[in-house]
């Protein structure tokens, strides 16, 4: 029997399997000997031990598509990251380095901004302005509202979807208006996984329908970059592409150099000057992390 692992914790993995229901497993010894441990997000094969209690053994894990490190999880295919149109403000240096961080792990971004009922509509088009050419999907939703639930569950479907974003966007609302209506008969199951020893916050899946899975990640209010060299930044930042054999330089940066296409490009008004000012910010901390990393190396070597 196959399924998805959507939690494991204290030694339990908890194992959706299509029509059937969630089955509380142990992983069998030879995963232990192999120096592999199951991760959420897997797709694997159980045995059942029990079949009144939904319990199992996962005997084998089935070839990951992915595998990101923050957090540890297998096989996502997607990052849907939500924000505020309004209260609070959209923190654009954050959602920047959010849609880096996923990026860098090979993960397509829908930036989804919520709370359209308390904003105009020139601040939405504004919004749309500063991220049309980052090639990301941009989803104007309401959870008060349940105005444009039905694009989003779209969007993820037949998928399985990190969801990220910071505290007061209103994350909790929309994901609890993608579960409505998820036929999982899981009641008995859920009082199992709450048990006092399965307390502690842990990555988990919510199925939202057959084959669709949302991972809900803790609010964040700062990210730093990590695994980027200042060179890869512009990368990142598929509107600058376009412009970028314009540059006098083949290693352009962007920054200071004369005859930049990318700056002309902003001069322009072809890049937005919010993108573009994150991509500095971020050059100059990545610069900075750099240099520090050379120190230290010099003092080593001096010992």
């Amino acid at each position: 029997m196959q399924g998805k692992l959507i939690k494991g914790i204290a030694g339990f993995y908890y194992v959706d399997v299509p029509a059937e229901g969630v089955y509380e497993c142990k992983a069998k010894g030879i995963f232990r000997k192999d120096n592999t441990k199951p991760l959420v997000g897997d797709d694997v094969e159980i045995e059942i031990t029990d079949a009144k209690d939904y319990e199992g053994n996962i005997v084998k894990l089935l070839p990951r598509k992915s595998v990101l490190i923050r957090p540890a999880v297998a096989n996502i295919d997607q990052a849907l990251l939500i924000f505020a149109v309004a209260k609070p403000e959209p923190n654009y240096n954050l959602l920047d380095r959010f849609l880096i961080m996923m990026r860098r792990q090979g993960l397509d971004c829908i930036i989804c901004f919520n709370k359209t009922d308390i904003a105009g509509a020139e601040q939405c088009i504004r919004i749309r302005e500063i991220y049309e050419k980052s090639g990301c999907s941009i989803l104007f939703v309401s959870a008060a509202r349940q105005e444009g639930i039905e694009k989003i569950k779209k969007a993820l479907m037949s998928k399985t979807t990190a969801v990220a974003g910071p505290s007061g966007v209103g994350k909790s609302s929309l994901v609890n208006c993608l579960q409505e209506g998820t036929q999982m008969e899981t009641g008995e199951i859920s009082a199992k996984i709450e048990r006092g020893r399965h307390t502690t916050r842990h990555s988990e899946l919510i199925a939202i329908s057959e084959g669709t899975y949302i991972m809900d990640t803790p609010g964040f209010s700062s990210l730093s970059l990590f695994d980027i060299g200042k060179e890869e930044l512009k990368e990142f930042y598929p509107e600058f592409a376009p412009y970028e054999g314009e540059c006098r330089f083949l290693t352009c940066a962007h920054i200071h150099e004369p005859d930049c296409g990318v700056k002309r490009a902003l001069e322009e008004n072809h890049i937005h000057k919010i993108r573009y000012a994150n991509y500095t910010t971020f050059y100059g901390e990545l610069k900075e992390k750099e240099s520090a990393a050379k120190s230290t190396k010099k003092r080593g070597n001096r010992r």
